[in-house]
C-alpha cells in the first residue's frame, strides 16, 4: 500500500464541469482529494461577476483556483483575489489547447515561453502566501522532446514553482480539437517519471488516461501525485473507492445522497436552478442496474424537484442492495 503522507490525489480542472456544485458533490465521496475550479480567465475575475466565479462551500477545501492568463499584473491581482476569498492554492493553466485560449496567448502555448511563466510565478508568489503551481503538457506541436519539457520545468522552477502537474500528452495547437487533444496524442508516462528523477526536490503530479485505483497506486510508486478528470466526473464513486489509499471508510451512495439533499435545498433557496446542479450528478450510479433510469430522471424533466430525485434514487438503490452496504474492509 502506498504511503499517502506526502502524496496527493486531485480532481482535474474541467471547464463547465468542476463548478462549485460538482465540487461539493465530489467532496462527499472523499475528504482527502484536492479539488480544482474550472479554468477562470483573469478577465472574468477582473471585469466579470467575481463573487460568483469565486464562490465555493467551505466543505470543498482543500481547493485550488486555476487561472488562465499571461499578463503579470492581472495574474498577480487574481492570485490576490484567490487568497482573499480563502482558496488554498493557485494554479496557472499552461495546458489548455483551445483556439480561444491560444488567441489570447495563454494555456498550452505558454510552454513555448517558460521565462514568461517563471515571471508569472515569481510575481504571484511575492504577492500571496498560498502556493502557486503550474499545470502543463509534455510538449506542444513538434516541440515534444523530453528535453523541451525539462527545460520548461527547470526555468519555471527557477521562478519559484515547486509543484508541476503534467498532462502526459503533447498538445497539438493546430489540427486537433481540445477533445482530440485529450485522446489522440499518445500518453508518455515515462517522461513524467523521468522528470521526477531529474528534479527530485520538485513535486511532480501526473495526469491523463488514469481510470482506476490500481492505476493511481501504480503511478504513485514513481511520482508525488495523480490528477484525474473525466473518470472521476463520469464515475464519481471512483472517488469513494480511492479512500482505500488512506485506509479510510468508503461511503455509501445513500449516505452521499442524504448529505446532498440539504445542499440542494439551500441552493434552491438562493435562486439556483436544480437541473443546472443535478447535471453533475448523472454518474452517481455508473455501472449499477438502473443507472440509465437515474440519468433519465435527472435530465428529462424541465421542472425537476428534489422529491423527483429522491424517488429516482430510491428506485435505483432498491435494485442494488449492495450499494447500501459499506465495502467489507471499510
Amino acid at each position: 500500500m502506498v504511503d499517502m503522507t506526502n502524496k496527493r490525489l486531485s480532481v482535474a480542472p474541467m471547464i463547465d464541469w468542476t463548478t462549485t456544485d460538482y465540487r461539493y458533490f465530489a467532496r462527499l465521496f472523499n475528504p482527502h482529494v484536492y479539488l480544482y475550479t474550472e479554468m477562470i480567465s483573469t478577465g472574468a475575475l477582473i471585469h466579470g461577476n467575481r463573487a460568483r466565479h469565486l464562490r465555493f462551500d467551505t466543505l470543498e477545501h482543500p481547493l485550488v483556483l486555476q487561472l488562465g492568463g499571461a499578463d503579470i499584473t492581472e495574474m498577480t491581482q487574481c492570485a490576490e483575489f484567490a487568497q482573499q476569498h480563502g482558496y488554498d492554492e493557485v494554479n496557472i493553466n499552461v495546458g489548455c489547447p483551445s483556439d480561444r485560449v491560444q488567441h489570447n496567448k495563454i494555456g498550452a502555448c505558454l510552454m513555448a515561453e517558460p521565462n514568461t511563466v517563471a515571471d508569472l510565478v515569481k510575481h504571484m508568489q511575492a504577492a500571496v502566501d498560498i502556493p502557486v503551481t503550474v499545470k502543463h503538457r509534455i510538449g506542444i506541436d513538434d516541440f515534444d522532446s523530453y528535453e523541451f519539457m525539462a527545460d520548461f520545468v527547470q526555468k519555471v522552477a527557477a521562478g519559484g514553482c515547486t509543484r508541476f502537474i503534467v498532462h502526459a500528452r503533447t498538445a497539438w495547437l493546430q489540427g486537433l480539437s481540445p477533445k482530440q487533444n485529450r485522446e489522440i496524442p499518445p500518453l508518455r508516462y515515462e517522461d513524467v517519471y523521468r522528470l521526477k528523477q531529474d528534479f527530485p526536490t520538485l513535486d511532480i503530479e501526473i495526469n491523463g488516461g488514469i481510470e482506476t485505483v490500481a492505476d493511481i497506486e501504480a503511478h504513485l510508486e514513481h511520482i508525488d501525485g495523480v490528477m484525474i478528470g473525466r473518470a472521476f466526473y463520469h464515475n464519481p464513486y471512483l472517488l469513494a473507492e480511492a479512500n482505500s489509499l488512506w485506509d479510510t471508510p468508503v461511503p455509501k451512495r445513500s449516505d452521499i445522497l442524504a448529505q446532498l439533499y440539504p445542499y440542494l435545498e439551500e441552493q434552491i433557496a438562493k435562486g439556483e436552478a436544480l437541473p443546472t446542479m443535478t447535471r453533475h450528478y448523472l454518474g452517481l450510479f455508473q455501472g449499477l442496474v438502473g443507472a440509465r433510469k437515474w440519468r433519465q430522471a435527472l435530465s428529462g424533466k424541465p421542472h425537476l424537484t428534489i422529491d423527483d430525485i429522491k424517488h429516482a434514487a430510491t428506485e435505483v438503490l432498491a435494485l442494488n442492495p449492495d450499494a447500501l452496504i459499506l465495502m467489507p474492509d471499510a
